[in-house]
């Protein structure tokens, strides 16, 4: 029988136990904070309301008999400053609608300012056309969403970092590297580790990590010969005798991380740890991880694991006080970018 996920060391953590940066607010405002969550990741938007103290909102988001989604705010919004949390993750174009229809709602009932934080950014793939007459659905989906009447983004580790320039509105792109490299060092039993970066657009995500967590840096030269589907080429790096640690920004099918690992190993890694931010965890995902030699995998609660993906490999951490610190500093018109200076 399978053993359940591990409860998140982060969850109880305030953002100063995490190393975040936090002080008192030093502008006032009048404007009433309320924070509203969709369906996809209700104990991700609870826990973000408990590190900012408040209650979250009241809200109705659910489905007519026929699959139609439904949604009414059941307080009074009216010149507030309103958060949205949804990630858009499976079933992912119902719960994009349901951000939609949950945006044009808080927009019609008068909130001053509606913010869309979505912690996961369904379509980050398709951010450019690869062959002909395809579309760019991660524009599309930015479009939909300044249209629906955003008035800003709070998202993070987007699969490509220009889905940013999509927006024609403020965005906060937050990235997990200081929470997950926390988290990693409470967890190793020794610091003889190589960073590895699992291909070349994610060298300067791994090497960042690097530096959080000391060590060498290798690289990973993949091809896709179709997708959900990588091919190793070849490594760069030693990783002989070392704890290699995988940082990517999403796990979905598993088979690209489990040929990686494989890589590793062959080239003489004592073990291997993956470390990401988004566990989607496609088909059976997590019963291929399960079996497979990578001794752990840390991921973030950006996407909630569903109990059939729960693993004794699988450990997750919380990400809802950076959120929530981000939320606060938006909120008082602080910045959000010294979070990771």
């Amino acid at each position: 029988m399978a053993t359940m996920v591990n409860v998140a060391v982060e969850e109880t953590s305030s953002p100063a136990q995490l190393g975040l940066p936090y002080s008192m607010p030093t502008e006032p405002t009048d404007r009433s904070l309320l924070v509203f969550a969709g369906n996809s990741n209700v104990p991700l938007a609870r826990e973000i309301c408990r590190f900012l103290d408040i209650a979250p909102g009241k809200a109705l988001v659910t489905t007519f008999k026929n699959e139609e989604t439904r949604v009414r705010i059941e307080e009074n919004v009216r010149g507030a400053d309103v958060f949205v949390v949804q990630s858009t993750c499976s079933p992912v174009d119902h719960n994009i609608m349901e951000l939609l229809l949950m945006i044009d709602a808080l927009r019609r009932a008068s909130a001053d300012r509606v913010t869309a934080v979505i912690p996961y950014y369904g379509y980050a793939k398709q951010e450019k056309k690869t062959a002909g007459r395809e579309p760019i659905s991660a524009r599309l989906v930015a479009n939909l969403i300044t249209t629906a009447g955003a008035d800003r983004v709070v998202t993070m580790d987007l699969h490509a970092p220009a889905i940013e320039g999509f927006f024609d509105i403020p965005v906060d792109h937050l990235r997990a590297n200081p929470i997950m490299a926390d988290a990693l060092r409470r967890r190793l039993q020794h610091n003889d580790v190589v960073v590895v970066s699992p291909d070349s657009g994610g060298v300067a995500r791994a090497n960042d990590f690097r530096l959080r967590v000391g060590g060498r840096l290798a690289i990973i030269a993949k091809q896709r010969p179709q997708p959900d589907m990588a091919e190793v080429l070849e490594m760069v790096g030693d990783v002989r005798g070392k704890t290699a640690v995988i940082v990517d920004d999403m796990i979905s099918t598993g088979g690209t991380l489990i040929e990686a690992a494989e890589t590793l190993l062959g080239r003489g890694a004592h073990d291997v740890v993956a470390c990401a931010t988004h566990g989607i965890f496609a088909g059976g995902a997590t019963d291929l991880i399960q079996r497979s030699r990578i001794r752990e995998v840390l991921i973030t609660n950006t996407i909630p694991l569903a109990d059939a993906s729960q693993r004794d490999k699988i450990y997750q951490v919380s990400v809802a006080p950076l959120l929530a610190e981000a939320i606060r500093r938006i909120h008082r018109r602080e910045s959000v970018s010294a979070l990771f200076t």
